[in-house]
């Protein structure tokens, strides 16, 4: 679990990332969560946009994500959720 000062922390950076990923009409899949757990493992914090045309809710997305990951959910605003999982290599300097 993060603290909610390293939560204000990432949340401050996240908001100059671009979103990685987009979740359109055919939700979430294997090949998608695949992808995703590629991109923490290289970035730690990832941004992802959720389409009008998906299925699924951002908060519904969000949870799906982040335990199909094995990441932590550290900001839902509006269409856009936002995940970050510690790599080996610790490039954002956040502890645990």
């Amino acid at each position: 679990m993060i603290s909610n000062q390293n939560k204000k922390y990432l949340r401050k950076l996240s908001m100059d990332y671009k979103s990685l990923f987009q979740v359109g009409k055919e939700g979430i899949s294997d090949n998608f969560i695949q992808t995703l757990s590629d991109s923490l493992e290289a970035h730690e914090l990832v941004k992802c946009n959720l389409l009008k045309t998906s299925p699924i809710t951002v908060r519904e997305a969000a949870i799906e994500c982040a335990s199909a990951t094995n990441s932590e959910i550290i900001h839902i605003v509006g269409h856009t959720f936002v995940l970050y999982r510690r790599s080996k290599e610790n490039k954002l300097g956040i502890k645990k």
